[in-house]
């Protein structure tokens, strides 16, 4: 979450969890695919004529039997002034916006939309009460007829889902996109390098998060290889907890679970465990964002139970100990809040330990257990 809200809001960010690839109803490679083309953007430069002014009087001729409206449009710069006609379609849309006489309007020229800006500052003093919405604006300066740039920004996949049928875009919304034929795919490829030697498009490459990399299997691992050499390729960030462990459907073991060629081509990034201040700074911000005030003395207590059993054991003990801190009516986590939730929930290493001491009385693999023993280390209840 901290990296894709770093990235900025024209750079795709995409998270796949690997185990997502085999319960979607479409191939390995498709999904994988999908995931490659939504974290590639495309920035589409677009160049429109627009009429950007103040209107001076708008007039409208309605005829008697109901036929065509027309009418004409007065607007000014502070350099020129033109009059225009206006067709049924532009009286209508004129209407719709509220646009009168004072407004400082932007009609596009290509397709007639019109957008309500504000309003003049040389009409503020018209009226004694205004909207608080109401936002007043200098008339503009130069020609009327501008060529104004604008900017839209799709992923790759959007493109593709969109020109994979005929009602595309409606796929978008519902998610169920199906498999999207190659030829498609190739087509776009194209399109997209011809407006990106024109200069109408460039290609933004985003970030692709693949977590638990290890529960992919050896035909994922091979397509990610060869996706990464393609032009079109983001930035592939993968996560995984495992050491040496066998790569899925292969019978050879690897680290991390990545085939040794696939691993000759990463950059594995050094981590380090937390220290004492980073980990106290850490619950700090979780108990503020879960809205619990805590005592110095219960965030150190939390802090050295960070320390010796583990970050996310300490961060889900806010919880707990909030809820004990709620039974009792107080106002803030004390620190015989934590002790309390301490006792009440186990961490691995106690869940090892009490495992290991009433194993006897737990059911093993093969389904046995030993229901003599009442409480792990007693004699049996004799009743005679």
């Amino acid at each position: 979450m901290g990296m894709s809200q770093s990235l900025g809001a024209d750079v795709p960010f995409t998270g796949l969890a690997s185990s997502e690839i085999f319960s979607l109803e479409m191939s390995k490679t498709e999904a994988l695919t999908q995931a490659f083309r939504k974290s590639i953007a495309v920035r589409i430069k677009e160049e429109s004529e627009m009429i950007e002014g103040e209107v001076v009087e708008i007039q409208t001729d309605r005829s008697v039997t109901g036929g065509t409206k027309q009418g004409k449009l007065t607007i000014k710069t502070t350099d020129m002034e033109s009059v225009y006609d206006m067709g049924a379609k532009m009286i209508d849309a004129m209407t719709k916006e509220r646009v009168m006489a004072g407004d400082i309007v932007s009609i596009d020229k290509s397709s007639g939309k019109i957008s309500k800006l504000g309003r003049s500052y040389a009409k503020s003093r018209d009226y004694d009460a205004m909207g608080v919405d109401t936002k007043f604006l200098q008339c503009p300066d130069g020609d009327l007829q501008k060529r104004k740039e604008t900017v839209h920004t799709v992923s790759l996949h959007e493109i593709d889902v969109i020109n994979s049928r005929t009602q595309g875009f409606l796929a978008l919304f519902s998610g169920d996109t199906g498999e999207i034929r190659s030829e498609v795919r190739d087509q776009i490829n194209t399109k997209v390098a011809e407006w990106k030697e024109e200069g109408k498009a460039e290609i933004v490459p985003g970030v692709l998060f693949i977590d638990e990399v290890h529960m992919l299997d050896i035909e994922c691992f091979s397509y990610i290889n060869r996706a990464l050499e393609d032009e079109l390729a983001p930035i592939v960030i993968m996560a995984s907890n495992r050491g040496n462990s066998r790569i899925r459907g292969t019978n050879y073991r690897s680290p991390h679970g990545l085939p040794l060629d696939f691993l000759d081509r990463v950059v594995i990034v050094s981590t380090h465990a937390y220290q004492r201040e980073e980990i106290q700074q850490i619950l700090s911000i979780r108990a503020q964002e879960e809205e619990v005030d805590v005592t110095p003395d219960a965030l150190a207590l939390l802090t050295k139970i960070g320390q010796e059993t583990g970050l996310r054991y300490a961060s889900n003990l806010i919880t707990t100990s909030q809820l004990i801190m709620a039974k009792r009516k107080a106002k803030s986590v004390a620190i015989e809040d934590v002790q309390r939730s301490f006792q009440l929930f186990y961490d691995s290493a106690r869940s090892v330990k009490f495992v290991a001491e009433f194993e006897k009385r737990l059911i093993g693999d093969e389904g046995h257990v030993n229901l003599s023993i009442t409480n792990g280390h007693g004699d049996a209840m004799e009743i005679s």
